[in-house]
């Protein structure tokens, strides 16, 4: 499969963005349910006024003549213009008509805040509905409902949550929690000189999604990274398609996912069913569209403001220069666990530091290097050095003395100038005294982290490095393969006629496979012990006798196989032993019959197979297989349809990566091959709704290619 695609045919419309400028930017509002008393259209009117709003406000409620000193619409109608967005917060059994006579005027976007919805009851849930159906009618996007708001810094701040006036930044952030977004998100970030260009609360998500609203930030020149909190998605594909794109114009997607997809079916016949974890479709999703996971809050916050004040580092390698030679060491050890390279500093470089008097050191620098809390007073110096040489690409200066004293005002002085006149990333991890002797004066740490990120968690400081460097990494890799667009529109859809709601035989299996070019091994059916002989003359011995039941998916645990057949008169024998062994589970009118394959033994067992999931639809997994399915207990999963660069990353995410390339006899088959079969067991996954489960297992690879020798699958009911 080529997975090169020129740039001109990458399709447009699904991962294009809404226009949600009159959302963010609106130059005319009206607030419907406006009241000083009201928490949230209250706080929201006073705030979007406060924080700099220079367009025309229309309040509406029936029951007030003026608030905030201007004129109270009876209406939505009544408001002389169509306004750019309506505010919506008035109880649940109103919206759906405020909406409506939104949308009868024009008015291209409405907010609605209030909530008692689908999370709330069932008449909220059908209350939701109508919602949903009203606004498409009308022709009026919706945001929410049961949202917290809104926040553009160089537009309008239209949430009741806001305690300051946000300053601009370079982050747009999308959260599926509003009291996080507002609450914790952008407070947090402010107290740490952390800002956003855009918040919103997505709320229950009835029109407008996640998607959309990551689809629309990655078009605004002002925003650098964009992050989001996910609790669920209602559009998985287009998420992870906008989220792709994004990524692929240079615009990093970084995410916090709570929670966990489920198997939609509790109990699977197939081992794959078992190794696929709940949060492994995520993860994997997140991998093959170059979404970063991050862990928390404070780690989307930190990563998130390298992206804002960095250029691309121009490859891996880093060096690391600590006032503490414990913090050096540590830095040490966390660079190694996030493959970042730490080039020794040597020739001129390492004798010019070695000039230097205040590092009081003997011998020679490592790198890290400890250059002692001496070293803090010839930062200027060390840097100048370092700076120059062209064996790094970033650098982080690890400062592990207090961030309040005199000395430190030097130290910032010097580290701002340094960061400022340095051509590649400098990145400064304080872990000293935050906390100045007067609470009323701000500390020279502080001040330093106006002008760029001051981190105080040696992990996050590297974490952050090593985002910055993944990022480029994983847009290069994304731009020589086939964007996730491509892939969905290049399946054509389900190519076999499937029975409903059982188990295949093996014809119908082998029918499947052939059809989206899966090889499996040479077969023959036979109803009696003569026939039985004949085959496995014809495969040759040794041979395998199996029965073919679809009543009985696990013969092996019944006794209904018989390996290592090796003349004619062994198969009659086998064929009577296989029979009986499944005649005392199912009954005779339930089994198609006995299998005779040849022995398939010269090679790497592997694992193959599909799985369904309630978000993504259906999972591939891979790893070893047969006996060491359980031995490895090691998987990795995909979720369909998968470039030939994602099957080969999964593969080699699993020990199955190394057996097949260091077999301890025969030829090493490589893992080409198994790439190629496992893309064509994606491209069945995506293309056959009606597959619930498919197990492949063992898939035997060989020097020359891989064969399915035992095949289980089931298909969905109804």
């Amino acid at each position: 499969m080529d997975d090169q695609l020129d740039n001109n045919e990458l399709p447009c419309e699904s991962v294009s963005g809404p226009d949600l400028d009159p959302l963010f930017d609106p130059g005319s509002v009206a607030v419907v349910g406006a009241s000083p008393d009201s928490f949230y259209s209250g706080n929201l009117a006073e705030n979007l006024l406060e924080y700099g709003f220079d367009g025309t406000l229309y309040p509406v409620n029936p029951g007030r003549d003026k608030v905030w000193g201007r004129q109270c619409y009876d209406d939505i109608s009544d408001v002389p213009e169509a306004v750019d967005l309506v505010v919506v917060s008035v109880p649940r059994e109103y919206v759906v008509d405020v909406v409506k006579s939104a949308g009868e005027r024009d008015i291209p976007v409405a907010l609605v805040l209030t909530a008692g919805f689908s999370e709330a009851d069932e008449t909220g849930t059908e209350l939701e509905s109508e919602l949903a159906a009203t606004a498409e009618e009308a022709g009026i996007r919706v945001v929410g409902p049961n949202c917290i708001g809104v926040m553009a810094s160089e537009g309008a701040t239209l949430t009741s949550t806001c305690s300051r006036n946000p300053r601009p930044g370079g982050i747009g952030l999308v959260s599926q929690s509003g009291a996080l977004a507002f609450t914790t998100f952008f407070e947090r970030a402010a107290d740490n000189d952390i800002h956003f260009s855009h918040i919103v609360s997505t709320g229950n998500e009835v029109d407008l999604t996640t998607a959309d609203y990551v689809a629309y930030l990655a078009d605004q020149d002002e925003v650098d990274v964009i992050c989001t909190y996910i609790e669920g998605v209602e559009e998985p594909e287009r998420f992870l398609r906008v989220a792709e794109a994004a990524v692929r114009s240079g615009t990093p997607v970084l995410a916090v996912k709570i929670g966990s997809s489920e198997l939609s079916e509790a109990a699977t016949l197939s081992h794959t069913g078992s190794l696929t974890g709940d949060d492994d479709a995520w993860e994997a999703a997140f991998d093959q569209t170059g979404i970063e996971r991050v862990p928390d809050i404070p780690d989307l916050l930190s990563r998130a403001s390298a992206h804002t004040t960095y250029g691309e580092p121009d490859g891996d390698s880093i060096c690391v220069a600590s006032t503490s030679g414990g913090l050096a060491s540590l830095l040490a050890d966390l660079a190694a666990e996030r493959d970042l390279s730490l080039p020794d500093i040597e020739g001129e470089t390492e004798r010019t530091l070695l000039d230097i008097e205040e590092l009081l050191t003997y011998g020679g620098f490592n790198n890290p290097a400890d250059i002692r809390g001496y070293g803090a007073h010839a930062l200027p110096e060390i840097a100048s050095s370092v700076l120059d040489d062209d064996s790094f690409d970033a650098y982080v200066f690890a400062i592990g003395l207090p961030g309040v004293d005199k000395r430190a005002e030097t130290i910032a002085a010097d580290l701002e100038r340094i960061a400022a006149e340095a051509d590649d990333p400098v990145y400064v991890l304080w872990t000293g005294r935050k906390e100045p002797e007067d609470p009323t004066e701000t500390p020279p740490y502080a001040r330093l982290r106006k002008s760029i990120p001051v981190y105080e968690d040696p992990s996050r400081c590297m974490d952050a490095v090593a985002s910055t460097i993944d990022f480029v990494a994983t847009r290069d890799r994304l731009a020589d393969q086939s964007p996730r667009e491509t892939l969905v529109a290049d399946t054509d859809g389900p190519i076999a006629d499937l029975p409903d709601g059982r188990v295949l035989t093996w014809a119908e299996s082998e029918s499947l496979l052939d059809a989206y070019g899966i090889p499996v091994v040479e077969t023959h059916l036979a109803t009696n012990a003569d026939e039985a002989a004949a085959a496995a003359g014809k495969v040759g011995f040794p041979a395998v006798l199996k029965v073919d039941s679809p009543a009985l998916p696990h013969r092996t645990d019944a006794g209904a196989v018989r390996l290592n057949i090796d003349s004619s008169d062994a198969a009659r024998r086998a064929y009577e032993e296989v029979m009986d062994a499944a005649l005392t589970a199912v009954d005779v009118d339930e089994i198609e019959g006995v299998l005779v394959q040849p022995m398939v033994d010269d090679g790497v067992e592997a694992i193959a197979g599909v799985t369904p999931d309630d978000v993504f639809g259906s999972l591939v997994s891979v790893g070893p297989g047969g006996v060491l399915v359980e031995a490895f207990d090691d998987a990795a999963t995909l979720v369909p349809p998968f470039s030939c660069a994602d099957a080969r990353a999964a593969v080699e995410d699993t020990t199955l990566a190394a057996l097949l390339r260091n077999r301890r006899e025969g030829p090493a088959p490589g893992i080409g091959s198994f790439v190629d079969f496992l893309v064509h067991v994606g491209d069945l996954a995506a293309e056959t709704d009606a597959v619930s489960e498919l197990d492949l297992n063992p898939v035997v690879v060989t020097a020359e290619g891989p064969v399915a020798v035992d095949a289980l699958v089931r298909t969905h009911t109804g």
